[in-house]
């Protein structure tokens, strides 16, 4: 990873994909959109991609209670992995409770939001965990 890396964070569903960006030295992820599994959803990615000149991309992994993986688990790497090539280096990063934590937020900060809205503070929480695991 170069001194200062473009990073995007990735929450992968069947039927939304929660992004969210960050800079490796600011150390601040931020949620920044969600996309919804389409059919046009990798070219946005792409999009997203070469417009933020992103570096990494940090997919959620997902686990049961047991931290085994799940049928999700395998959606996650099927998906990712049939745009390897067409995508910065990828790696993972525990997803476990994010979707939680990230609706918790959000009810607590008492305006109106949508599942969208989660799945895109659920990416950037996944992207701030990662980001906190490589500043310790």
């Amino acid at each position: 990873m170069p001194a200062t890396s473009k990073i995007l964070g990735l929450d992968i569903g069947t039927k939304r994909i929660g992004v969210a960006r960050a800079d490796s030295d600011l150390k601040i992820a931020y949620p920044l959109t969600t996309l919804d599994v389409n059919g046009t959803e990798i070219e946005r990615i792409k999009k997203i991609v070469a417009d933020e000149y992103i570096d990494l991309i940090v997919a959620g992994y997902p686990r049961n209670q047991n931290g085994n993986p799940t049928e999700q688990t395998e959606y996650t790497e099927k998906y990712l992995n049939a745009y390897k090539n067409q995508l910065p280096e990828i790696v993972y990063q525990d997803e476990s409770l994010t979707s939680i934590m990230a609706e918790e937020s959000l009810k607590s900060s008492g305006k109106p939001y949508s599942k969208a809205d989660i799945d895109a503070k659920a990416a950037a929480i996944i992207l701030q965990d990662y980001l906190d695991e490589i500043h310790e």
